[in-house]
């Protein structure tokens, strides 16, 4: 936005050091003439043969003092203005270094240079504190520019390759009038919905970022059986067995959304289970200050670093993945993203015997809250 030139703050900082400079030296005059007036009399008696004239009379010395203070003052006052005009601008440009050095940081990321750090030395005061929050907030937006920027390359190759199988599809059903025309059909639909699922879930992991939702009293507990029973043929196909049991957990959050969240966690643990008598534990809890849901499931044992990226998005971890159902890689950045837009935590750990054990930290709510309220 466009504004009006105005005085820096370095002038207005030499401006208010001179002015305040200026004020207390002619207060500090100012009571130096009411002391001599105090205790200097207005006119005195020369006596012959004293100090001063040697005739005897009556002199005014008030007047006299006056002429001598006044041009006394005024040359200090003069040099009082000098000095704070000269010592304000040396000691508002040194003050000012390390808002200087926040501004050039300032300018070099609105042109996109997110890398550059300010590092302000010195002892922990106000400038100090405000450029380690700006180092802090550049070290964020470059993790997140980077995160995007890399979920955008790899949102656009999984958008692209159904459209390729799609493309090439179409060209052997066009140049092969003999190809099976009811395979090709039902390949296409396959990558279709892949690419519809794919194109969903996109969209949902933007809304999740945005926190674009409304929020309500909700129980985790009920949430987590609407998703086991939606979910158990999925496991009788699997041959998995869910078990499930826990306590009322009350939070706060979008009904759709912590549902999306339950389903992705249960459905990741059938899928990457054992081949045979696999099972995925569902188990919520209540703490002082946060609700815990925790899935848990047999399978094959997994090294912490691979556990560590399979929050990432479209990182599936093919160790993990079972060739009939390999899902679009955003099932758990999902619920990540879902997570963090609730305010909560996301913990996942590998089991010694093999699997994960994925928990869910949220705040904690009274239920009845609103109804004391109404009362």
């Amino acid at each position: 936005m466009d504004r009006a030139p105005g005085l820096s703050i370095r002038l207005k900082l030499t401006l208010s050091y001179a002015g305040f400079l200026m004020l207390a030296g002619v207060l500090l005059l100012a009571a130096v003439w009411v002391f001599l007036l105090r205790y200097v009399p207005e006119r005195a008696l020369i006596v012959p043969g004293s100090t001063g004239t040697p005739t005897e009379g009556v002199f005014p010395i008030r007047s006299n003092l006056l002429h001598v203070f006044a041009p006394r003052a005024a040359a200090v006052s003069a040099f009082l203005l000098v000095l704070g005009l000269v010592g304000g601008w040396i000691l508002a440009g040194r003050m000012l270094t390390p808002l200087t050095r926040i501004t050039d940081a300032t300018r070099l990321a609105s042109t996109g240079s997110l890398s550059h750090r300010i590092r302000l030395p010195g002892r922990k005061d106000e400038f100090r504190e405000l450029a380690d929050a700006f180092d802090t907030m550049l070290a964020r937006l470059e993790a997140h520019v980077t995160e995007q920027q890399r979920f955008a390359g790899n949102a656009s190759h999984e958008l692209r390759t159904p459209l390729a199988i799609s493309k090439a599809l179409l060209d052997v059903a066009r140049t092969d009038p003999n190809h099976d025309a009811g395979e090709v059909i039902d390949r296409l639909h396959a990558v279709n919905t892949r690419a519809i699922d794919l194109t969903e879930s996109l969209l949902l992991l933007s809304r999740a970022e945005q926190r674009s939702f409304t929020r309500e009293h909700v129980d985790l507990s009920l949430i987590a059986e609407e998703a086991t029973e939606t979910l158990l043929p999925l496991a009788e196909q699997h041959g998995v067995a869910i078990e499930t049991r826990g306590d009322i957990t009350p939070t706060i959050g979008s009904h759709a959304l912590l549902l999306q969240l339950t389903t992705n966690l249960v459905q990741n643990a059938i899928v990457h289970n054992l081949p045979e008598q696999g099972i995925v534990w569902v188990n919520t809890s209540i703490r002082p200050n946060n609700v815990v849901l925790a899935v848990e499931n047999t399978g094959e044992r997994l090294t912490p670093q691979l556990v560590s990226t399979l929050t990432e998005p479209f990182q599936r971890g093919t160790k993990r993945i079972r060739t009939d159902h390999a899902g679009v890689g955003l099932g758990l950045a999902i619920v990540k993203t879902i997570t963090h837009a609730h305010d909560g935590t996301l913990t996942l750990t590998p089991r010694s015997a093999g699997g994960l054990r994925i928990t869910v930290e949220l705040p904690a709510t009274d239920p009845h809250s609103d109804r004391k309220r109404e009362h």
